[in-house]
C-alpha cells in the first residue's frame, strides 16, 4: 500500500482494467490520484497463462496508449484484421449467404492497423499493476476496505487501518454489483439472458491469419478470436462460446478430448485440429444499466454503469469509451481550475456516455434475439440482411468502424 496522500483530486474504486486505466490517464494530465481495491494487487497477476483474453478495439487501444500500459504489456497481442460473420448449426454447414469485414476495405485504415487486439488477461493485469506503481501522483490502496461520505463539497474516503483521504470526485468502477451506486441510491435494470458463456483458449493446427470468426448458432453466438502465438509458436485462439445455461455444465465437465470436438463442431475446420489449453471459464449472461452516471461527487464507469450481451464483444470496450470522454472532462477541469467533480461536469460526462451505452446495449440484444429466433423465414430474412451489408460498402464501413471503437 502507498503512502496516503491527505487530499486528492480523483479517487477511483476498483483496480481492474477500468479503473485502473483512469487512474493512470488521471495522473498523466496532472491530476492526484488514489486507487482503492478490496484485493491486493500482486497475487491477481497469474505467471500461467489461463485462458482468458480481451478483445481490445483499436479506440480502446489508443486509450490504453495514452495510458502508457499498452507499452508496457508484457506478452504481446494478437491482431484482428479479418472478422467473419456466418449462421448456422453445430456440425452442419454455415449459410452460404455470410459477411467479411476485411480491414483493406476501409479507406482511413493506415499500415499496421487493425480492428482490435486479443490481450492476455494477465498481461494487461500486469501493465496495470506496474504503472499504478510507477507513474507519479498515483496512490495505491490495495488491500484495503474504505467507507465513503460524500458532501456537496467533497468526499472523505476513510481506510479501515485508519487513513483518510479528501476527493474532489469518486468514480465507482467497482463492477456490477458496485456497492457505490448502490449507496448512492442510483436505480438499476437487469435482465438475464437464458445462456451461460463459456470462455476458454485453443490450440489450432492451422494459423488463423489474424481472422476473428462469429458463428451464430440457435444456442448462442460462438466467437474464435485470434490471439498471438504461445511460446513454442503455436497458433492460439480465444473461444467465447454462448449456449443455453442448463447445457453449459455439461460442456464444462467434459475432458479435454471431449470438449475440444465440441468446439471443433462449432467451427467451420479452416483451423484443422483443435486442442484446449489453459481453463476454463463460465459466466451466466445478464445485461444492466444505471439509470444515471453521477450522483454528487460520484461517477460510474465501465461495468458499474452498464453491462451488455457479449454478442458483439464490446463489454469493456465501452468501459474504455467512458474514460475516452470522462479522462478528457477531468484534465480540462484542471488545466481551467474548474471543478472536478461538480454537478456541470458529472452532467456533461452522462450526456456524452449514456446515449452510446443504451444505444449498444439495445443492438446486442437485438442481435441475440434475432439470431436465436428459430422460424425458417426469420432464418432466411436475416441471412439476406447479412448478404445485403456485405454487398453495401457504406453500410459495411459503418460497422467495421463500430467494431473499431472509432
Amino acid at each position: 500500500m502507498s503512502a496516503v496522500p491527505d487530499q486528492v483530486d480523483v479517487c477511483v474504486v476498483g483496480a481492474g482494467p477500468v479503473g485502473g486505466t483512469l487512474a493512470c490517464l488521471a495522473a498523466r494530465a496532472g491530476l492526484r490520484v488514489a486507487i482503492i481495491d478490496r484485493a491486493p494487487l500482486p497475487p491477481m497477476e497469474r505467471p500461467e497463462f489461463d485462458g482468458r483474453a480481451y478483445a481490445i478495439a483499436a479506440g480502446s487501444k489508443a486509450l490504453l496508449e495514452q495510458a502508457g500500459l499498452w507499452d508496457a504489456l508484457p506478452l504481446p497481442a494478437g491482431e484482428i484484421t479479418d472478422i467473419r460473420v456466418t449462421d448456422g448449426r453445430p456440425g452442419r454447414p454455415a449459410s452460404p449467404l455470410s459477411l467479411r469485414f476485411a480491414l483493406a476495405e476501409l479507406p482511413e485504415a493506415a499500415p499496421g492497423s487493425a480492428f482490435g487486439w486479443m490481450v492476455e488477461a494477465r498481461s494487461l493485469r500486469r501493465a496495470i499493476n506496474r504503472m499504478l506503481h510507477e507513474t507519479p501522483g498515483i496512490a495505491v490502496l490495495a488491500p484495503a476496505d474504505a467507507t465513503i461520505e460524500r458532501t456537496a463539497e467533497q468526499a472523505r474516503i476513510r481506510v479501515r487501518d485508519g487513513a483518510s483521504v479528501t476527493a474532489r470526485l469518486v468514480v465507482a468502477a467497482d463492477g456490477r454489483d458496485s456497492a457505490l451506486r448502490r449507496a448512492a441510491g442510483i436505480p438499476v435494470t437487469r435482465f438475464t439472458y437464458d445462456q451461460t458463456a463459456i470462455v476458454a483458449a485453443i490450440t489450432h493446427e492451422r494459423p488463423h491469419g489474424g481472422v476473428a470468426r462469429e458463428h451464430f448458432l440457435p444456442s448462442g453466438p460462438f466467437a474464435q478470436l485470434p490471439m498471438a502465438d504461445d511460446e513454442e509458436g503455436r497458433p492460439i485462439s480465444a473461444i467465447v462460446w454462448s449456449d443455453h445455461y442448463r447445457a453449459a455444465p455439461r460442456f464444462l465437465a467434459l475432458d479435454d478430448a471431449a470438449f475440444g470436438r465440441e468446439i471443433a463442431r462449432r467451427l467451420d475446420g479452416s483451423l484443422g485440429a483443435v486442442r484446449p489449453v489453459g481453463r476454463r471459464w463460465s459466466y451466466r449472461l445478464s445485461a444492466l444499466y444505471a439509470h444515471r452516471y453521477q450522483a454528487c461527487r460520484l461517477a460510474l464507469v465501465g461495468d458499474a454503469a452498464h453491462g451488455i450481451h457479449p454478442i458483439a464483444g464490446q463489454g469493456l470496450n465501452l468501459g474504455f469509451r467512458d474514460l475516452g470522454v470522462l479522462a478528457p472532462l477531468l484534465a480540462a477541469a484542471r488545466a481551467s481550475g474548474g471543478d472536478i467533480g461538480g454537478a456541470a461536469l458529472l452532467a456533461a460526462y452522462q450526456r456524452g456516455r449514456r446515449a452510446d451505452n443504451l444505444a449498444m446495449l439495445a443492438m446486442t440484444d437485438g442481435l441475440d434475439r434475432l439470431f436465436r429466433a428459430r422460424n425458417p423465414a426469420i432464418r432466411l430474412a436475416r441471412d439476406i440482411g447479412i448478404a445485403a451489408v456485405d454487398r453495401l460498402p457504406p453500410v459495411k464501413r459503418f460497422f467495421m468502424r463500430q467494431a473499431m471503437g472509432v
